[in-house]
């Protein structure tokens, strides 16, 4: 892998870095701005974070920062919507445009699109809550049984960081599971579990076209839910993964065609599990990966090569250049 191109002339860029918002996972987003922000300033950029409020676009128009990074999670932050409200205002952005990010948004609608393209993910079905409500909850969730059967994972159908998300085991188990995804989304993903190593391959595009950065694999003490992710202990990390060639190739190869296929820009994350026939599941796209000090992202990144303050840095140039 090539290292990135340097740019002393642009090292004055004003960066402003959106953090927060009101998603479930505000708290996650501002702990992820802060460390962008500070690895930016290391590199000698200034670098400010900004809550997303009443107050944004007034600022935005009022300071014209040179490039905004948008770390938000969530709905508004990774559904498209504020990055629609960036290119309203004709500031250029880190990251994937509002196009690629709804369709990565809604990981039904992401799915089926790599599916189509030939990658393999979990047969699924998704349930909207108000399907339940006309046609009653047992005969439906029988039927997925029935189908699907066990064990299964059940997921909201858009939103990040494990929240609402169970995996069942038994039959009995299913109805407590769809309630917890209810309590994050009026949409419920439910799909069957894949036995094998859970991995994430994140992606850049430098300007030479999408490259995949070192898998990071999971191993985690229980399931890898939301204080799995974000409170150091509980997961071990191994960068790259204890993955065959074969295996490692798979999933640069699966995180790519997702990049391409969704029309992400800059840089992603597809989370997956790898089988032991060496086959790679997609299980989801991120384009606002969390960049916290136990985040996959950033670890995959420190190991490329790269080098967090240098790629951070090189992302803020080439938003910049259009």
């Amino acid at each position: 892998m090539t290292s990135p191109r340097t740019s002393t002339q642009q090292n004055d860029l004003e960066v402003l870095i959106l953090a927060g918002g009101l998603s479930h996972e505000r708290d996650v987003s501002i702990r992820s701005g802060r460390r962008v922000a500070d690895a930016l300033r290391s590199s000698g950029m200034s670098a400010h974070v900004h809550d997303v409020d009443g107050d944004l676009l007034a600022y935005l128009q009022q300071t014209r920062p040179d490039v905004v990074w948008p770390i938000l999670h969530g709905s508004t932050g990774e559904d498209g919507s504020v990055r629609d409200v960036l290119d309203l205002v004709g500031v250029p952005y880190v990251g994937t445009d509002a196009a690629g990010s709804r369709l990565s948004w809604s990981k039904p609608v992401a799915k089926t699109l790599l599916q189509q393209a030939g990658a393999s993910t979990p047969r699924f079905t998704t349930l909207p809550q108000t399907l339940f409500r006309e046609l009653g909850t047992r005969g439906v969730l029988e039927r997925v049984l029935e189908v699907l059967g066990l064990p299964l994972v059940v997921k909201p159908a858009s939103g990040g960081s494990a929240l609402g998300v169970t995996v069942v085991r038994e039959a009995t188990a299913l109805p407590r599971a769809m309630v917890a995804c209810f309590a994050y989304g009026d949409e419920a993903l439910i799909e069957q579990h894949i036995d094998g190593v859970e991995v994430a391959v994140s992606v850049v595009d430098l300007g030479d076209g999408p490259q995949a950065l070192p898998s990071v694999e999971i191993v985690t003490d229980g399931a890898y839910d939301f204080d799995a992710r974000y409170n150091p202990g509980r997961s071990e990390y191994f960068v790259p993964g204890r993955l065959t060639e074969v295996q490692e190739l798979a999933a640069s190869e699966l995180a790519v065609l997702a990049h391409r296929v969704l029309g992400l820009r800059h840089l992603s994350r597809t989370d997956m599990i790898v089988d032991a026939d060496g086959v790679a599941w997609v299980l989801d796209i991120n384009v606002a990966p969390g960049m916290t000090e136990t985040s996959l992202f950033p670890q995959a990144a420190e190991a490329s090569g790269y080098g967090v303050e240098e790629l951070y840095a090189t992302l803020v140039r080439r938003a910049a250049a259009g």
